[in-house]
Parts: C-alpha cells; sequence; structure tokens
C-alpha cells in the first residue's frame, strides 16, 4: 500500500481484523469523552470562559507535551471549541515573549499557569506546528493567535534559525546534521522526538526559505531511527547521541534514560505513522516486526519490563505499561508479521488506565486509537 499522503486511503485495522465499524466509532469517542469529560478520570479541564489545559496526572503540571498531544487530538476529531481553548492556554501562560527563548513556549507550567520552567522541549513545539497546519486546513484561519498557519509557520522558523547572526538562542535542531535535539543547549537528541511525517508536510508549509531544512530534516531522521532502533528487537533508548547510540551521560541531571523506558515508547509508534501516511522506508516494516515479535515471543510474560534496547531485561517495572500496550499494537500499521493481530487485539481488550499516572498512558492509548481506526489523518 502506497503512503496515505498519496492515496488519501487510511487503514481501519480494526475492521480488517473483524471489529463491527460502530463498536470501533464508540471506542475512539468514549476514549475522547474519558479523557476530556468524565467525572474521575478526565485530565482536560477548562480554564475561565475561554482557555483549557491537559494536567500531566503524575506531576501534576501542565506541559507543552501533552497541550500540544491535546490540540493534536481535537483537531484530528474535528473538536475546534476544545482546540481553541488550549491553544489560547498555551499562547497566555507558555509563550516566552523575551530573552535567549523568545518565542518559544516554557515546557512546564503549573494547573493556574504559573512557570515551572523557562526554556522549552522540542517535542511540544513540533506537535504545536503540526496541529496548528492541520487545523488551518480543517477550520480556516481566524485573526491573532488563530490565524493557525501562521503561528505555525513563526514556531518552525524559531526552531530553525535561533542561533544565526541577529537572533539569539539556540535552534532546536542541530544545523550540522538537521537532527532534533533533546533540549536546546544540549548535544544529543530523543529518538522518540523524530517525526519525519511532520517534517514531510513542514517541508510544504513552512515559510518558503524553510522548506529545504524541513525536507533534509525529514531525510536526516529516518537515517538516524535505523541507528537508533536496535537491529534485532526494535528497541530504541530514551536519550540517544547524534550517531544513534544510547546517551548514558546527564545521569545527574536527568537521571538514566539509556534504556527501553517511558519517553522510548513512542518511537515505534512514530515510525509506524511514518509509514501510514509516507510509506517511504521499507525498513519501518522489519523493525515493527522485529518488535512485536520481541514481546510476544521473546518476551511474552514480561510485557511490563524494562530493558536495554538489545533485549536485556532489568530488575525494574515500567512505569506506564498500558502505553506499551498501545505502541505495540499502533506498530500493526507498519509490521506485516504473525504479531500485527495479536498485539491489536491485546489493545483491544485493554481500558483505559487509571489513577494518577493514567496521563501518559491514555495519551498514547488515544493517539493508538485514532490511529488503528483510520481516524489519524494529514489535513
Amino acid at each position: 500500500m502506497a503512503g496515505a499522503y498519496k492515496t488519501g486511503k487510511y487503514r481501519n485495522i480494526f475492521k480488517e481484523y473483524g471489529y463491527p465499524e460502530e463498536e470501533i466509532q464508540k471506542r475512539v469517542e468514549d476514549t475522547f469523552n474519558t479523557i476530556f469529560y468524565g467525572n474521575d478520570e478526565r485530565f482536560y479541564h477548562e480554564a475561565g470562559d475561554d482557555m483549557g489545559y491537559m494536567e500531566d496526572t503524575g506531576n501534576h503540571d501542565v506541559r507543552t507535551e501533552g497541550m500540544s498531544y491535546g490540540m493534536m487530538v481535537c483537531v484530528q476529531l474535528d473538536k475546534k471549541a476544545e482546540f481553541d481553548r488550549l491553544w489560547k492556554w498555551v499562547r497566555t501562560y507558555m509563550y516566552i515573549e523575551d530573552g535567549p527563548a523568545k518565542n518559544y513556549f516554557a515546557w512546564s507550567c503549573q494547573t493556574n499557569g504559573k512557570r515551572n520552567a523557562e526554556g522549552p522541549a522540542p517535542d511540544g513545539e513540533e506537535y504545536f506546528a503540526m496541529a496548528l497546519f492541520f487545523a488551518s486546513k480543517r477550520w480556516g484561519d481566524g485573526d491573532g493567535i488563530f490565524c493557525y498557519s501562521k503561528e505555525a509557520q513563526n514556531i518552525l522558523r524559531e526552531c530553525v534559525h535561533k542561533g544565526e547572526p541577529g537572533h539569539s538562542g539556540e535552534p532546536m535542531w542541530e544545523p550540522s546534521n538537521k537532527l532534533i535535539k533533546f533540549v536546546t543547549n544540549m548535544d544529543f537528541s530523543d529518538p522518540s522526538y523524530h517525526l519525519p511525517h511532520f517534517y514531510e508536510l513542514f517541508a510544504q508549509r513552512a515559510y518558503e526559505e524553510d522548506r529545504d531544512f524541513w525536507k533534509e530534516a525529514a531525510a536526516a531522521s529516518r537515517a538516524y531511527l535505523h541507528s537508533a532502533c536496535h537491529e534485532k528487537t526494535g528497541l530504541s533508548a530514551e536519550y540517544a547521541d547524534y550517531d544513534g547510540k544510547p546517551h548514558t551521560g546527564h545521569k545527574e541531571i536527568f537521571g538514566r534514560h539509556d534504556w527501553y523506558y517511558s519517553d522510548a515508547y513512542r518511537t515505534i509508534a512514530n515510525i509506524a505513522m511514518d509509514h501510514l501516511w509516507f510509506d517511504a522506508d521499507p525498513w519501518q516494516i522489519k523493525t515493527a516486526e522485529n518488535l512485536q515479535k520481541f514481546y510476544c515471543e521473546d518476551q511474552k510474560d514480561n510485557w511490563d519490563g524494562v530493558f536495554l534496547i538489545d533485549g536485556t531485561p532489568l530488575d525494574e517495572k515500567a512505569l506506564h505499561p498500558v502505553a506499551i500496550i498501545a505502541v505495540n499494537a499502533e506498530a500493526s500499521l507498519a509490521a506485516d508479521g504473525k504479531y500485527a493481530k495479536q498485539c491489536v487485539e491485546k489493545f483491544w481488550n485493554t481500558p483505559l488506565r487509571t489513577g494518577d499516572r493514567r496521563y501518559y498512558d491514555n495519551f498514547l492509548y488515544m493517539f493508538a486509537m485514532l490511529a488503528l481506526s483510520g481516524n489519524y489523518r494529514i489535513y
């Protein structure tokens, strides 16, 4: 199958595996409603007359990660009111108006809007930009901060051009290799930040002078993922150096991140989405199959384990076990092996997570539900 960008066709894997279409759509809607409006399990909250925020329920703050994820969910499901509430909250409380991080977004705030940080996290900016571009296509540009396409273009301009003469600060992509950084002032990456399927679209929608950069960034990210994902297991580290090897430094600041752990679960989901949208790299199919084999065969009774990227099990338990189930299912968008259906069935039979740690798991659950039902689309 050619990528959906060319064909306009988005696989509904649930339907392919025999689930009734009405039941599939109900699951998508119920998942959204639980996250946004469930009495006890929501983590979307309205603020005042025209704003809202997504709470990280494990850390009790508001992050650019979650706000941008919420916006992407809303634009995919045509929820303009909630999208605009989230974006206004971001622009009101997270937008940095001066200093070296000017025009970026503070990655963490308290739920009342007070900042916990004065610097950005690059995964927020790239999701903001893509969600805004989609909003422009679905709903049209409005005025001010609701001129979605211009807001997206401005974000991407900052990400690329900071650090150039007359433009103070640090770029979010390393200029020499076009790879996204983990944070702007450090020279290593996070494999789960790599979204070549977004960069392909940025190459068409960014300011014209930036489009070549994004085309190169898409190619660079696809090549980087070959190095970052283990050739047998498909696993990647949370943080990795520019050569793809697990990053072992900065433990005194961030703790350990050279293993397949929380951040890293997103990597295979992103690979699957790139395959779905663009089908540009046959390596993605084998990597998704390797990861599903690792879980369904090599570690069939240890899905909540923690591993080195070569598959060595560690004496730890995953902080986000539902997220693992979700991304292993989403890998079936790329995988063509014997475990694709098993992973989807396991996900279908897994409920949303409850309790304090539900935020991250349930966002990845929502994205998998959208993707596997044919509802995670290019606009």
